[in-house]
């Protein structure tokens, strides 16, 4: 299970930095791929720290400039691989607070799944978006990073 693991934040790194080098090469980001790219980082950062009991430093909603972008980035992908790394059990049970100061509980696998396709989902958002702007998007289909 960990090997599968790091093979999908794997791709998960190389999808995001995908991200970053199109914005960094756009002249003018769209407003809301910048809004919705900033929100996956810090969503991230935010499950990582839940699962390591450390409080965030990002608030869900925070807004970076492109240029902070890889570096949130790497932190997060090296605490995910040391999350994973170090996992005794991918069914540990993880208590947390969401955003809104309700109390839940997951397993670190679905948390880790979680970040996954949260961040797919929203590079979806961030692909319709750059179309309605007239911007090529980056083709992200995992068959594609496999090949």
């Amino acid at each position: 299970m960990k090997a599968f693991f790091q093979q999908l934040f794997d791709y998960n790194f190389y999808c995001n930095k995908k991200i970053i080098e199109s914005c960094a090469g756009v002249g003018a980001v769209p407003q809301e791929s910048m809004r919705l790219f900033s929100h996956v980082l810090n969503a991230h950062h935010i499950w990582n720290a839940r699962i390591t009991e450390r409080a965030p430093t990002l608030a869900v909603w925070d807004q970076h400039p492109v240029s902070a972008w890889g570096d949130l980035h790497y932190e997060n992908q090296r605490d995910s691989f040391e999350i994973i790394s170090n996992a005794d059990s991918m069914d540990r049970r993880i208590a947390y607070e969401n955003s809104q100061g309700r109390a839940y509980t997951n397993s670190l696998q679905d948390i880790l799944f979680h970040i996954i396709n949260h961040s797919t989902h929203h590079r979806a958002q961030i692909a319709a978006d750059f179309r309605a702007n007239n911007l090529e998007p980056q083709v992200l289909d995992y068959i594609f990073y496999k090949r």
